[in-house]
């Protein structure tokens, strides 16, 4: 009997000291959260959950909404792998009003067409983590060659850049104003060229006092830049660029010091399809094909349509003969780098395609219907959640954190869970993870979907325990007042013991 009390003895020892240094994970996370003034005052929404089991093994106000940021692409790459499937691909048409005549002369016009692919760019396909972007008029330089390839040298119209495959919706309800200039907030549309963005890059001039040189990237004069940065001697740098609304004009002002190295500001383009009309003609061009017309966009209004959640039947094709073709990446690799880098073009493209396959209309409205329908069959309630975009940038977004783990866990039931799985960033090895968790024991084991506003931060996905088995988490803090490196570091950590 001593013998069988001193091995219980010995065992409870181990249990409490193991107890001690791995105490419960509620205790763990109680105190990450009282870490500082930041985490105390922050509002958090916590939920852990057993993927096979559905045991839940953390809450913290579960069912109250938050601003989910980023998190909302979670909702829209889940939809669009679901509803289109992992190989739909997208078409980008040239269409001539008639053929070229035996001189290679077409009298009329040509449209470029889009269909919603969003990598007309130079960006390379499957998603690598650091891979260098190539020219960014690469696709459209590609459908230039193939308009010269058929003999054309004479256009007598207009080079119209059509996106009337989509409603033109360019910006949703809720985006700040601020928002627009950037690249981030780039206007919306079924023809994206280059991501609707515009890359001007200032460099110091020879000599104190000259302005700086400016230069466009890609090089088409799609905006009138106005430049008034000086170089100077020994002053600190200071660049910035401002574009009234609606405006195409953009002031490029401040300082910046002899020998510095170059600045890069991203601008974002208002009216990709005009954007993508110019680019194309100056393509054509340097291919020795007059064009005798300008460079217009063709739109398809809100107006125009009788309901934008649903049509009755698929809109017709626009007609024309078709000069050159060029059919996207599957979209699964659109996804990939739609949650790993958090491209919030491309999940707003993502969210009409599905409007438009589903719905018979490309609209902002038809895909958000949709996701009402994808919701439901993942068990959301309809009062746990309020999604304005595809993107998570519209600060009306609402979501509960149950409501992220239903779905993280409807998605790992699926059969979509393998190409799911790959499209989230990786603890410490990609996407917007690759600089996170470090030597934590979260790394490689994480599986996650960021979300940075002002005053929100947000990651929500899995993580894979040591003995193999999944959690589904969602970890959402909104109204801080601090640095978001105390609000990351809290998560990190949370994560962390979820593994351990």
């Amino acid at each position: 009997m001593r013998a069988r009390a001193s091995v219980l003895l010995a065992a409870a020892a181990l249990l409490l000291q193991a107890q001690s240094k791995n105490p419960p994970l509620a205790e763990r996370i109680e105190k990450l959260l009282a870490t500082s003034a930041t985490t105390r005052a922050a509002f958090w929404g916590i939920q852990i959950v057993d993927v096979a089991s559905g045991q839940t093994l953390y809450e913290l106000n579960p069912g109250r909404l938050f601003v989910p940021a980023s998190n909302t692409k979670l909702f829209t790459t889940a939809l669009a792998l679901t509803r289109l499937g992992p190989d739909f691909r997208f078409q980008t048409r040239v269409l001539a009003d008639a053929a070229p005549d035996a001189a290679g002369r077409i009298h009329g016009s040509l449209a470029l067409v889009g269909g919603g692919d969003p990598n007309l760019s130079g960006r390379t396909l499957p998603y690598r983590m650091g891979s260098a972007a190539g020219n960014p008029l690469a696709a459209i330089e590609d459908l230039a060659d193939q308009v010269a390839a058929r003999g054309v040298k004479r256009i007598d119209g207009d080079i119209a850049g059509d996106d009337t495959y989509y409603v033109w919706e360019p910006y949703a309800e809720g985006w700040s104003v601020d928002d627009l200039e950037y690249d981030y907030g780039a206007a919306v549309s079924a023809l994206a060229v280059n991501d609707n963005a515009l890359a001007v890059t200032v460099r110091p001039g020879e000599r104190a006092g000259d302005l700086a040189a400016v230069t466009l990237d890609p090089p088409v004069e799609f905006y009138a830049i106005e430049n008034r940065v000086r170089t100077v001697e020994g002053a600190a740098r200071s660049i910035e660029f401002e574009r009234d609304p609606g405006s195409s004009q953009v002031r490029v002002s401040g300082t910046i010091p002899v020998r510095a190295r170059s600045e890069t500001l991203l601008l974002g383009i208002d009216d990709p399809a005009r954007f993508a009309a110019m680019a194309f003609r100056q393509a054509l061009e340097e291919r020795g094909i007059v064009v005798d017309g300008g460079a217009m966009a063709r739109h398809f209004y809100r107006d125009e349509a009788a309901d934008l959640k649903q049509a009755p039947s698929p809109p017709a094709d626009v007609s024309g003969v078709e000069l050159a073709r060029r059919t996207s990446a599957p979209l699964v690799q659109d996804l990939q780098l739609i949650d790993k880098e958090s491209v919030n073009l491309h999940a707003e493209m993502a969210l009409r395609a599905v409007g438009r396959a589903r719905r018979n209309i490309g609209s902002r409205e038809a895909g958000l219907e949709e996701l009402r329908a994808f919701l439901g069959e993942a068990g959301a309630e309809p009062a746990s959640w309020n999604l304005n975009d595809g993107s998570g940038l519209a600060r009306l977004n609402l979501v509960t954190p149950s409501t992220v783990v239903k779905l993280l866990r409807f998605m790992m039931a699926s059969p979509a869970r393998d190409a799911w799985l790959s499209l989230l960033p990786v603890a410490g090895r990609d996407g917007t993870l690759s600089a996170r968790f470090g030597d934590n024991a979260a790394a490689g084991r994480v599986h996650a979907k960021t979300g940075t506003e002002a005053h929100v931060s947000a990651l929500s996905g899995y993580a894979q325990r040591a003995d193999g088995s999944w959690v589904a988490f969602s970890i959402l803090a909104n109204n801080y007042n601090g640095a978001v490196t105390e609000i990351r570091g809290v998560m990190d950590s949370i994560c962390a013991a979820m593994v351990e």
